[in-house]
């Protein structure tokens, strides 16, 4: 792995932390102006969204959050690792930040804890921005995804071998080249030993295959309740070669929200803004001054 100084060139922001019940739940808080908060995924990290907080912390209040076992966040072995945990995470930092007129942008799993805090405070929320993600039970678990829950083996990958993240700096992009050394450095930095994956494996450990899971009543509510955010500017970026969060859950969404402008970018994977932050920036920067208040 290269050195820190090699990615952290690439994130150059300064270090925030909110104190959860003694867990340092870490952040960044960038610029001023009406915020914008960046919800990461599984096995990313506020790193994620590094082009898109330096691109708009110039007129924005830009902020990204790490979840309690990722990033630079503290990582405590014996957590309620759950998304009801970290939307009731998120739900504090919104509260103690006394964040309002949000503009809320998720990717993967930040989907599901966002739009649960959004949900649960929609005052608080102006407009949303989704790239490639779910906050319904999933309609299927790719076999690559599910065979990381095979008992013993799947963790033992997962935390002993890193093989999830390490996989995703591969799979979930379309464009290799977008892939530096530093980006791959920043990407799996946070991960580099068994104690530091806990969270990547209890992620994927939390994604509900049937009904008797306590998370599928969680992201059902959550579907149960996406109407009530019809009213409020949407925006949905959508890479179209995602093999785990496909054009399907973007149509599922369009269902919800009819009114939503939603663009597909035919050659781009998961990591959409990782292939496309270029062609991204201006059509937020579109959106924003469109829809501002």
């Amino acid at each position: 792995m290269l050195a820190p100084a090699d990615w952290r060139k690439l994130y150059p922001f300064a270090s925030q932390t909110l104190d959860l019940d003694g867990q340092q739940y870490h952040y960044v808080d960038e610029g001023e102006g009406k915020p914008i908060l960046f919800v990461h995924g599984n096995p990313t990290w506020s790193f994620y969204w590094r082009n898109l907080i330096t691109a708009f912390r110039g007129t924005h209040r830009t902020l990204a959050v790490d979840h309690i076992g990722c990033g630079l966040s503290d990582k405590p072995q014996n957590y309620e690792y759950t998304l009801e945990q970290h939307i009731e995470n998120l739900t504090r930092f919104l509260e103690r930040l006394e964040l309002k007129n949000v503009t809320l942008a998720v990717h993967d799993w930040g989907g599901a804890i966002g739009l649960g805090a959004a949900v649960r405070q929609p005052e608080r929320f102006e407009r949303l921005i989704l790239f490639n993600t779910g906050a319904f039970p999933p309609p299927y678990v790719p076999y690559r995804i599910a065979a990381c829950r095979f008992p013993v083996l799947g963790n033992a990958a997962m935390r002993g071998l890193n093989l999830f993240a390490r996989a995703a700096v591969t799979m979930a992009t379309e464009k290799p080249e977008r892939m530096t050394p530093e980006v791959k450095a920043g990407l799996l930095a946070p991960y580099d030993n068994w104690a530091n994956r806990v969270a990547i494996a209890r992620f994927v450990q939390d994604i509900p295959l049937s009904t008797k899971h306590p998370t599928y009543a969680t992201l059902k509510h959550i579907e149960q309740h996406l109407p009530d955010l019809e009213n409020k500017p949407i925006q949905m970026i959508w890479g179209a070669k995602d093999w785990c969060f496909t054009t399907e859950c973007l149509q599922r969404f369009q269902t919800y929200w009819p009114q939503a402008e939603s663009h597909v970018f035919a050659d781009c994977g998961h990591y959409v803004v990782e292939d496309a932050h270029e062609r991204i920036v201006p059509l937020v920067e579109s959106f924003l001054q469109r829809t501002a208040v």
